[in-house]
């Protein structure tokens, strides 16, 4: 068994790889869409949108008095951003395994990792993008931001709260009536609530009606990708370190004269 203290090592080693991973996608896909969306900003007749790259954070780009130029955020910062945020999702995505290890029937250490942190995209970022999805600059009301930021994090606290429920409602039921019915229906029930969620929760529609819908297309697509790097990375690493991992362990407890030569 592996302790807590491994898998954060492990996570965190998963989260800074997958940070540079993010960070070549994010460079290399979405910074286009990023200056496309400053031109059109900056070439606006009058600046009546905020600056926000996301429902959540202000993202100001065209500012004479900037603290940082454009050239450092898109390179410097941008790989800061990736690796510092990376590194603390893979040491949590550690963490989350450390609880979930001998909770999902026979998976190996490696298929648990995947399952935890495939269920952790989905609900901390797939289903909060696809009902409030990030908008590239020019885009947003600044006298919106505060409650678009409270309203975007607190789905984001649901949706993980409802697929924690639903988790142990599939794993329940995966122990009485087999793996298909207890994973179908801890997928329809937190499906369901979530759906119910998103149509209660407020809906922001402050995206111009003259603003490029490609440029809007990309930006999103972009920041997706980005996001689905970064998982799918710290998976992909965190898995690879457990099954060695347990090789080692389980070659260290093989009699040496039985050990292959």
């Amino acid at each position: 068994m592996l302790s807590a203290r491994q898998l954060l090592v492990y996570g965190l080693i998963a989260g800074f790889v997958a940070g540079l991973l993010a960070f070549g996608v994010a460079r290399t896909v979405g910074e286009p869409s990023v200056n496309a969306a400053i031109a059109v900003e900056e070439g606006a007749p009058s600046t009546t949108h905020s600056h926000t790259s996301s429902p959540a954070a202000p993202h100001d780009h065209g500012d004479e008095d900037e603290l940082f130029s454009r050239g450092t955020q898109s390179t410097w910062g941008l790989l800061t951003a990736t690796q510092v945020f990376g590194t603390a999702l893979g040491g949590l995505a550690g963490l989350m395994s450390a609880l979930a290890m001998g909770r999902m029937g026979r998976l190996p250490p490696e298929g648990t990792t995947a399952v935890t942190v495939a269920v952790g995209f989905v609900a901390a970022y797939a289903v909060p993008f696809a009902k409030y999805p990030p908008n590239p600059p020019a885009v947003g009301d600044p006298d919106t931001i505060a409650e678009r930021t409270t309203t975007f994090f607190g789905f984001i606290a649901l949706s993980v709260v409802v697929a924690v429920a639903a988790v142990y409602l599939a794993t329940y039921l995966s122990r009485r009536h087999g793996g298909f019915v207890g994973v179908a229906a801890g997928s329809a029930a937190y499906g369901v609530v979530m759906l119910v969620a998103a149509r209660l929760m407020p809906t922001y529609h402050e995206v111009p009606h003259d603003f490029p819908a490609t440029t809007l297309y990309d930006f999103r697509f972009a920041s997706f990708a980005t996001q689905l790097t970064l998982w799918a990375g710290i998976a992909v690493v965190l898995g690879l370190l457990l099954v060695r991992a347990t090789r080692t362990a389980r070659t260290s407890v093989v009699p040496r004269e039985l050990q292959p030569a």
